[in-house]
């Protein structure tokens, strides 16, 4: 049995924010959510998250898992002091306890179940996960013997030359026996520089303690301030792109795009320069997404191709083209074969298969047939300053140049508006509407002097 503990408690003064340190968003997740989702893979039989500064806002945060059972950490007295919370909560329990910090989000869930693997199978008190760093100045050392049992933990400062030629450091991420620890933590002491109950110091307390390397030093960068948040953004970027990249995904320059770990492709999908995915999004083979492009929580059908365009909430059907510079927002639904091209927005908008809309059109709370041609400057007027209203055009309708359809509407099938119109009443299939002024011409006027 394990239980997994998350240290989310502190406030992160460093980050120059209101907001609590573990709430910083990392490529659409927030940093605590990140180290919850790492522990999966081990799935443990309780997960509890300490919480402290703005603990309400943390919780809501984490309100998509409903079996995280929170402890309050109402003084922030140090990491011991964090753990020392757990005794009530996990009275009962005699499995092993995962420790991870809050702010640590890039561990990958396979470190995670060698550290537990390891710590089961020598029946450790205490496992801790270590790294060499290339550089590792300014950290504790971590002295073990030739099997990898600790030996000795030592800060920097108090390093001789000799020891700082150590390159193995403390991680931060600890699998304890908690029986064994639970009877150690009551021991610990506040007398430091920091006045702060260190967790460390209960390795001391147990035996036997191993250290386990990770296999790739940057899974436990920290994130204390923003430029570390974006040192992990990058290394996380990193790991994105070659993923996909190698499962068949086209690249045209990788340092110019961005793709949260949430998002899915297909094989043979190409990104182009300067594009960005964002969220739930979902690219089908074939697909050709940018430059230029923005898309979030949206999915593509097979062979679509996107330029410079944005799409947010939306859905896109196969062979479709999006773009130059069109606007796809607020669940947004377009149909196979279909055309939405030069600035063109679209909000709120069902488009049945094989329609154009090709320049220059608002179309909002709107649903359209199949072969409808929205002609250049259409736009549906939806709002009447209180309420939005919604307009259909039906299949083969044609729409002239700068036309106004005023919400409620409806046009029959195969209706052509003449250009220039303001259509406010519903037209019946297979007609000729013009609404327009007559063009009047006053031979030979001119305005007086």
């Amino acid at each position: 049995m394990v239980a997994v503990a998350i240290l989310a408690a502190g406030r992160g003064t460093r980050m120059k924010s209101d907001l609590p340190k573990v709430l910083h968003q990392l490529g659409g997740r927030s940093l605590v959510e990140r180290a919850l989702l790492s522990c999966e893979a081990i799935s443990p039989l309780r997960r509890l998250v300490i919480i402290g500064y703005q603990g309400e806002r943390v919780q809501d945060n984490l309100k998509p898992y409903p079996d995280i059972e929170f402890v309050e950490q109402r003084e922030q007295l140090g990491t011991g002091h964090a753990i020392q919370q757990l005794l009530s909560p996990l009275d009962n329990f005699n499995g092993d306890l995962l420790v991870l910090n809050g702010d640590v989000p890039l561990l990958r869930p396979e470190t995670l179940k060698q550290l537990i693997d390891t710590h089961k199978n020598n029946q450790n008190a205490a496992t801790l996960l270590t790294a060499q760093l290339p550089n590792p100045h300014g950290y504790g050392r971590v002295f073990c013997d030739h099997q990898n049992y600790v030996q000795q933990i030592v800060e920097h400062r108090d390093c001789t030359d000799a020891q700082k030629q150590n390159r193995r450091i403390n991680g931060g991420v600890y699998c304890f026996n908690w029986p064994q620890l639970a009877a150690v933590l009551p021991q610990l002491h506040a007398d430091n520089d920091q006045e702060e109950y260190y967790l460390t110091d209960v390795f001391a307390m147990m035996q036997p303690v191993m250290a386990v390397d990770v296999e790739d030093y940057q899974e436990i960068t920290g994130i204390n301030d923003r430029r570390q948040l974006s040192v992990a953004y990058h290394i996380l970027q990193n790991r994105v792109k070659d993923n996909w990249m190698r499962a068949g995904v086209t690249m045209i320059d990788p340092d110019s795009v961005t793709i949260d770990d949430t998002v899915e492709l297909e094989a043979d999908v190409i990104i182009e320069p300067e594009t960005h995915l964002r969220g739930q999004t979902q690219i089908k083979a074939g697909s050709r997404v940018g430059p230029g492009t923005l898309i979030e929580n949206s999915q593509l059908g097979p062979n679509v191709t996107v330029l410079y365009s944005v799409i947010s909430d939306s859905e896109v059907a196969a062979e479709t083209r999006i773009g130059p510079y069109a606007h796809l927002r607020g669940e947004a639904k377009i149909g196979e074969s279909c055309r939405v091209g030069n600035f063109v927005e679209l909000k709120k908008t069902s488009v049945g298969e094989k329609t154009n809309i090709a320049h220059l059109s608002y179309l909002g709370d709107a649903t359209l047939g199949e072969r409808v041609n929205i002609g250049a400057g259409t736009i549906t007027a939806n709002y009447d300053g209180a309420n939005k209203h919604q307009t259909i055009i039906k299949t083969g309708t044609k729409t002239g140049s700068n036309s106004v359809l005023v919400a409620p509407l409806t046009l029959g099938t195969d209706v052509t508006v003449a250009a220039g119109s303001v259509v406010t009443e519903d037209v019946e299939d297979d007609s000729l509407v013009i609404a327009r002024s007559r063009q009047v011409v006053k031979k030979g006027w001119r305005l007086e002097s």
